[in-house]
């Protein structure tokens, strides 16, 4: 990821709160939300579950996405 890509990336992010919930995270992700309950079950993106939901910190979506690209 460049410099470019950084800021583009920071732009997308900022429209989101802070914590995500299941299809916002999707949406970020361009997946399903199925695949994304997997993600969380093999441990990849660390998810807070409240209640009987999941809620994603935005800096763990972003580290999730930082380790996809190798950094």
């Amino acid at each position: 990821m460049n410099d470019n890509d950084s800021g583009v990336n920071r732009a997308v992010f900022h429209e989101y709160p802070d914590i995500l919930d299941i299809r916002q995270t999707s949406v970020l992700l361009g997946v399903s939300t199925k695949t994304v309950y997997k993600i969380i079950a093999c441990g990849s993106l660390p998810a807070i579950k409240v209640g009987r939901e999941f809620r994603i910190p935005k800096t763990n979506l972003m580290r999730y996405i930082k380790m996809l690209e190798g950094y």
